[in-house]
């Protein structure tokens, strides 16, 4: 939750990212508040109070997580909104022409996100298939970022061709994200 909550604030592609980890550590956990207690939580340097706090907020994602059926797989409706809030953003700098640089940026990394649609789309079961050739492309981009956070966790061998990738992606969302939070803070003119 401290995380999260700073993040959001500083990064929202980062808050993203963690976020879909928390996810995952939630499922890793069995969707059991008791273990993510004493297996996770306890484990932070964190006052009492604290502690009881973040276990309260995993509480509620679980809670969360059974209502909207991605126990087991999918994302949280809130970090579907996050997700559609930068895909309307993307597509509000694209369509500008007072974001050249943004605008740019995108031609760069697309054939990486094409490159990696393709890629998923072959190595998928067609069930799986079907859902990368349905995803945006800022989800793809995000999709990608966060399959070689996974591999770098598991100490697992990336390609030079992959990291070449995903650092030009990270710059790109990078500077989405940016875009982001001058829009909160100041607000954007499109036109």
């Amino acid at each position: 939750m401290f995380i999260a909550q700073e993040l959001r604030k500083k990064n929202i592609a980062e808050y993203l990212l963690y976020m879909w980890q928390v996810e995952d550590t939630i499922r890793a956990f069995g969707c059991s508040l008791g273990r993510i207690r004493r297996e996770y939580v306890d484990r932070f340097d964190y006052s009492d109070e604290q502690k009881d706090e973040e276990v309260d907020w995993f509480g509620n994602l679980i809670r969360m997580m059974n209502q909207e059926g991605c126990r087991e797989h999918g994302h949280l409706q809130i970090n579907k909104v996050t997700m559609q809030m930068l895909v309307e953003l993307h597509t509000q700098l694209l369509e500008s022409p007072k974001f050249p640089f943004y605008n740019a940026a995108y031609y760069k990394v697309l054939p990486f996100i094409v490159e990696l649609r393709n890629r998923g789309a072959r190595s998928a079961d067609s069930r799986l298939a079907d859902t990368v050739k349905q995803e945006n492309e800022i989800e793809t981009c995000f999709n990608s970022l966060y399959g070689v956070m996974l591999l770098r966790l598991q100490h697992k061998d990336i390609s030079p061709d992959t990291l070449h990738a995903v650092k030009e992606i990270s710059n790109f969302i990078g500077m989405l994200a940016d875009y982001y939070k001058k829009d909160k803070e100041e607000g954007l003119k499109f036109d």
